[in-house]
């Protein structure tokens, strides 16, 4: 396999954000969805985005972006750090340059938790939900949801943890994980999880109240990671702790 991406002859080393595998300056990383994983490789490639350093996919000898269940990437310098609002700032200038991609095929086909969490947020189906582990504050908070009034578009889901800094370079983006929801859920979606699990400070959803239909973005995204919680095999009740207390900040706000 790494033949086929030109890095036979380097010694592959563990890199935890992803996770993938670099080789020199090239990154490995292992694919589940070889269609979703080709978009991932063909978005990225065309992408141009101000103040953002972004993986550039790389082909195999033979033309193609998977190979085995491998894709391969231009390493990206970095790491993660607790810079949430800059975060937020990269997930809407890469949404703003992205905003006419086309709603790919595989997405409506995706069965995964996050994509049956993601549609049971938005109260477009139906799960059971562990009481124990989120489905109950979920009930609780699902009442006050309303349908969001900013237009969907393809927007990265998953960006708290995966952004990479590298001191005062520009922030990394080295992977997309695609949902259709409006780019202020996608931010809202940063915000939570800063709150739940990155001691982020309550100011931070003050400072980015002027963003449209702000409050719904914040209960929707809220609701997608409670039901996250509640399908997800791993769940403990240690870390809906953190979701509850971004609740209480969001619910009080």
């Amino acid at each position: 396999m790494r033949a086929a991406f030109g890095a036979k002859d380097i010694e592959p080393e563990y890199v935890e954000v992803g996770p993938r595998w670099r080789c020199g300056d090239i990154a490995l990383r292992p694919v589940t969805n070889p269609a979703e994983a080709s978009w991932v490789a063909q978005t990225l490639g065309d992408l141009q985005v101000p103040d953002l350093r972004v993986a550039r996919p790389l082909r195999a000898s033979d033309g193609r972006w998977v190979v085995g269940g491998w894709a391969a990437f231009r390493f990206v310098e970095g790491r993660p750090e607790p810079r949430y609002d800059e975060i937020v700032s990269a997930s809407l200038r890469l949404h703003h340059a992205i905003g006419d991609l086309p709603v790919p095929r595989f997405l409506a086909a995706r069965a995964d938790v996050f994509a049956l969490a993601d549609r049971v947020a938005a109260g477009t189906d139906e799960a059971p939900l562990n009481p124990a582990l989120g489905g109950r504050l979920f009930d609780v908070l699902a009442g006050g949801r309303q349908p969001l009034r900013t237009r969907p578009q393809i927007v990265h889901g998953d960006l708290f943890g995966t952004v990479l800094f590298a001191g005062a370079a520009a922030p990394g983006i080295v992977d997309f994980t695609p949902y259709h929801r409006p780019p202020e859920w996608a931010a809202a979606v940063v915000v939570v999880d800063a709150l739940a699990w990155g001691g982020a400070d309550p100011g931070i959803l003050r400072r980015w109240a002027h963003l449209p239909d702000w409050s719904q973005a914040l209960l929707h995204a809220l609701l997608f990671r409670l039901a996250v919680h509640a399908l997800h095999p791993h769940s403990t009740e240690q870390s809906l702790r953190g979701l509850e207390r971004a609740a209480h900040r969001i619910t009080t706000l």
